[in-house]
């Protein structure tokens, strides 16, 4: 019977199938609901255990930069799995991804939750993160395969939303569930959980998409990559035990710098390499290159218009190149459009020959509002994510607070984020990128001044309020700069941009918390070197730590003061003018 119904959900459904007289159809819209499901998981995984941390680490009896990899490590290994996804969904079905990710996930779940040692626990959080960094962009591309252009705006807002949620609850959830059973009965949860994902999946979700067999993927970049950055954080992680010069902190180090320079040139060059490509397939087939992207329009131009609307994450498709829907429509349109050509014509270039494509095309950066959206995301990024784990151990380890209060003082902000993300896309369309982000970047700062202001008998809902501040800013930054920044990108690029935007913004929060995390401790020896007892030197080096938090947040305000400006920017003279006029045409109304 297993095989039956395998069968019967295994047959790829076409847009007719799926979407027909302004409605889903039944089984379009169970899949959607099963991978809308798994994704809320992955996202609502990633920050569970901000609030069980401080447990963790004393379990284990290691440092807090040692247990901060459990949150940092899933942000990298996700940020190395949005760029592999172009590769997985060309090359494997729906289900089959899906199938074998939430396996994965599972069994990571089961080591983590039986692990004996951290190592293990560690161990099962990358294959967590493994098992659900693909999700995100699976999920856009099945909704781009369903609806039609006119409604797919609609629907990955409403899917967007069900996301922004996850990051909300989670540490809530994750602190009440360490307070009440341990740790450890997270991770038993969401076994039960990648467990009913399987069989959800093998019983009720649809392909959607064609495949490709001859899909090629560059896996030595991604080793490149994970080798790179990876050196990189393992070498920050061990200067709070060793000195500078000690050979696990400086040779980590130089591995991963010239690991990511190896990364940077191969995507550079493979990118060089695969546009010549395509330029002698086109010649080859008696077209010139075309200057509009080879995709149809329908498909670029929901991409395109997506971004304008709705938050950052709901962009493109995630990686750097085409969807299995474009490179069917891309075949297509040469099999109909191409002009005969006469025996003289030069032979097509036969599939096989073809180079495989970068993993990241790198050369979207050379568009310089597009590298400084990038650069404001990154900075958001890698000062947003120490705050997550530094402001937990506040809470739990200086003030007394339980991890089930710790979750609950941060779920406000969550929440405050979700509502900036949301209001955000509209008053991007009213008055552009630069004064929206201005406002976020301003509240950023402010937010981030509050919570310096911490001490020993601070109203612990001062914090709440800081953060709520901080987060509102958040998503009043993000979501118009990255939206902007994608925008001036020529349409044939936006998927590539949208790949280079997610894996930078993962991987400077998956930084930014070791580093950050480094920085309060070695602050906090210097303090109680000065005299001060553990808890005033521990609260010490997290205000200063917040205040070096500031300072990239500044950083982020001058770019965004300095550098977005031009086509869809705005002006923050014209937002001013339009809100007077609103307020005095209100004020004669009431007159």
């Amino acid at each position: 019977m297993g095989k039956k119904i395998s069968k019967g959900v295994g047959k790829p459904l076409d847009s007719a199938d799926a979407y027909a007289n302004g409605h889903l159809s039944r089984t379009a819209l169970i899949s959607l609901i099963i991978l809308t499901f798994i994704t809320f998981v992955g996202n609502f995984t990633q920050l569970q255990l901000s609030s069980a941390l401080p447990t963790i680490v004393k379990d284990f009896h290691i440092s807090v930069t040692t247990g901060q990899w459990l949150t940092s490590v899933f942000q990298l290994v996700m940020g190395v799995m949005v760029p592999l996804t172009a590769y997985l969904t060309r090359r494997f079905t729906t289900r089959q991804i899906v199938i074998t990710s939430m396996i994965v996930f599972t069994v990571g779940s089961v080591l983590a939750w039986l692990g004996p040692t951290f190592v293990i626990v560690l161990l099962g959080r990358i294959l967590e993160a493994i098992g659900t960094g693909v999700m995100w962009p699976v999920l856009q591309i099945t909704v781009f395969s369903i609806y039609p252009l006119s409604r797919r705006g609609f629907a990955m807002g409403t899917v967007g939303m069900a996301m922004s949620v996850a990051p909300a609850i989670g540490p809530v959830i994750g602190g009440w569930q360490t307070d009440a059973n341990g740790w450890r009965s997270i991770f038993m949860t969401l076994t039960v959980i990648g467990v009913a994902s399987v069989l959800l999946a093998f019983f009720g979700l649809h392909n959607f998409g064609a495949t490709d067999r001859n899909t090629k993927a560059d896996f030595f970049s991604v080793s490149l990559s994970i080798f790179g950055f990876g050196g990189l954080m393992f070498g920050f992680t061990n200067i709070e035990a060793h000195a500078f010069t000690h050979p696990l902190v400086w040779l980590p180090i130089v591995i991963g710098i010239a690991g990511i320079i190896w990364f940077v040139m191969r995507q550079i060059h493979m990118a060089a390499a695969y546009r010549a490509w395509e330029r002698a397939d086109n010649a080859a087939e008696g077209t010139s290159a075309p200057a509009v992207p080879s995709v149809p329009a329908s498909e670029t131009g929901a991409a395109a218009g997506m971004t304008a609307g709705t938050t950052a994450e709901h962009t493109a498709t995630g990686s750097g190149t085409a969807t299995p829907v474009q490179e069917a429509a891309k075949r297509s349109n040469r099999g109909t459009t191409a002009p005969a050509t006469s025996s003289k014509s030069k032979p097509v270039p036969h599939p096989s020959s073809a180079p495989r494509p970068a993993l990241l095309d790198l050369g979207v950066l050379r568009n310089t509002s597009f590298t400084v959206g990038t650069i404001c995301a990154a900075l958001s990024f890698f000062a947003f994510s120490s705050i997550m784990v530094i402001i937990p151990l506040y809470i739990q380890n200086d003030r007394g607070y339980s991890a089930t209060m710790s979750g609950l003082i941060m779920l406000p902000g969550a929440i405050g984020q979700c509502i900036a993300q949301f209001c955000g896309g509209r008053l991007l369309d009213r008055f552009g990128a630069r004064p929206v982000a201005l406002v976020g970047s301003a509240t950023l700062l402010i937010g981030t001044i509050m919570m310096s202001m911490i001490g020993t008998d601070t109203w612990i809902w001062w914090v709440s309020i800081s953060q709520f501040t901080r987060q509102i800013g958040m998503g009043l930054v993000l979501m118009p700069v990255t939206t902007w920044s994608l925008n001036c990108l020529a349409r044939q690029e936006v998927s590539a941009g949208s790949a280079v935007t997610n894996t930078v913004r993962q991987i400077a929060g998956a930084i930014g918390a070791p580093v950050m995390v480094i920085t309060m401790e070695t602050l906090t020896r210097v303090f109680q070197t000065g005299g001060l007892n553990a808890t005033l030197a521990n609260i010490d080096g997290v205000k200063w730590t917040l205040r070096i938090s500031a300072c990239f947040v500044l950083a982020q305000l001058l770019l965004v003061m300095f550098g977005v400006h031009g086509q869809g920017a705005g002006s923050a003279r014209e937002a001013a003018q339009y809100a007077i006029n609103r307020m005095r045409l209100h004020g004669g109304a009431g007159d």
